[in-house]
């Protein structure tokens, strides 16, 4: 059985030598993609395009606006006169907020009296529209505070505060969203090349009527099975290896975890995947449908379904049965466990066993399958 096995994997090898492009894409997409989706697909927002429309010009309005700029977060484009430059303003998007200070602002704040500032801000984005009004709260309540302090100071009073909140983030302090994507983007790049690589192989001996010769020999379908996808777990940890260190050079994405149990939950999401692969290549009979259905059951669902780029728990309830369809789900659960929060076993395991669970079932069908084409 071992040289059996040992036979089609040595064949497999020898055939992805041959195919150049092949190794080049399968090595160099990974990191491409990392690359592009780690820059592009970025959900911090920063440099907000904002005018002022300062009508009081006081040394007030001046400091509160330093403290704004001071950060990254908001960069002030322009200085307006008048209340009709503000919708062509944000009519043409040369602006994303509108920063409005009464004319009364410092005689009110002088005699002691609530002022108010108003912020005009695009809301056709509502995701960036609620973070620029995050952020504006936060600087307003900062220079409020401030403002109170100064004003107990010059009383003799010191501030009194009954409950002081202090939030502290665990496992990433700067809230960068790349952090979070990485892990579903490691998922979904392995998922991928798995799927498509083992689907695309087996099917190839179909259209070369090679797997004629194979049925008729004394080669058995798990023999088979693990021969062609021994090749392609290779490939796809070495891939993990690659991400990880492309996570590390350009993210600085380090593990937390154990280093061994992510490989024992990259193996388990390597044969979930896999078994997809295979069952695939059972029903398809050309390279050509066994790639669209490899990009469909793969691709897809680990980019919309799999909790990589949007949160499962904030999608309706049948959608969230759904997304059990794809393994990068399980394995980004894990995959953030162990590189974000530095975790155990104990934290996921369910996920692993889910894992398993998918690709015995997928295995298995293919088994079903291959069994039924012998016998016809």
């Amino acid at each position: 059985m071992f040289h059996r096995i040992y036979a089609i994997a040595k064949k497999e090898f020898r055939q992805l030598k041959r195919d150049t492009r092949m190794l080049f894409i399968v090595f160099f997409f990974p990191v491409v993609l990392l690359a592009i989706f780690g820059y592009a697909i970025n959900f911090d927002v920063k440099h907000i395009k904002v005018a002022v429309y300062d009508q009081d010009k006081s040394d007030y309005t001046r400091e509160y606006l330093n403290g704004l700029v001071s950060s990254e977060y908001f960069d002030i484009v322009t200085h307006i006169d008048s209340d009709d430059e503000i919708k062509r303003l944000l009519d043409e998007k040369i602006v994303q907020a509108v920063i409005v200070f009464p004319n009364d602002l410092s005689r009110r704040l002088n005699n002691n009296e609530e002022v108010k500032v108003q912020y005009l801000v695009d809301g056709v984005d509502g995701n960036t529209a609620n973070v620029i009004v995050n952020y504006v709260n936060a600087a307003t309540y900062s220079y409020s505070l401030k403002l109170t302090k100064e004003y107990l100071a010059v009383k003799g009073k010191e501030i009194y505060v009954p409950i002081n909140l202090e939030p502290r983030f665990w496992f990433n302090p700067e809230l960068e969203s790349t952090k979070f994507l990485i892990p579903g983007l490691m998922g979904m790049i392995l998922i991928i090349t798995a799927v498509i690589s083992v689907s695309l192989s087996i099917v190839r001996e179909k259209e070369r009527g090679t797997i004629e010769q194979i049925n008729v020999s004394p080669l058995s379908s798990l023999e088979l099975i693990i021969g062609k996808t021994a090749p392609y777990i290779m490939i796809s940890l070495i891939n993990a290896a690659i991400v990880l260190l492309a996570g590390y050079l350009l993210f600085g994405i380090v593990i937390k975890g154990d280093i061994f149990l992510l490989l024992f939950s990259t193996l388990i999401f390597l044969f979930a995947a896999l078994g997809l692969g295979i069952f695939i290549s059972s029903i398809a009979d050309s390279q050509q449908v066994a790639f669209q259905a490899a990009n469909v059951t793969s691709l897809l669902p680990s980019l919309i379904l799999s909790g990589f780029i949007f949160p499962i728990e904030s999608m309706p309830a049948v959608i969230q049965w759904v997304t059990n369809i794809t393994p990068a789900k399980f394995y980004i659960v894990s995959l953030r466990a162990i590189l974000l929060r530095g975790v155990g076993i104990s934290a996921f395991w369910e996920q692993l066993i889910y894992l398993m669970i998918f690709g015995v079932i997928f295995i298995s069908l293919a088994a079903l399958v291959d069994r039924k084409a012998k016998a016809a």
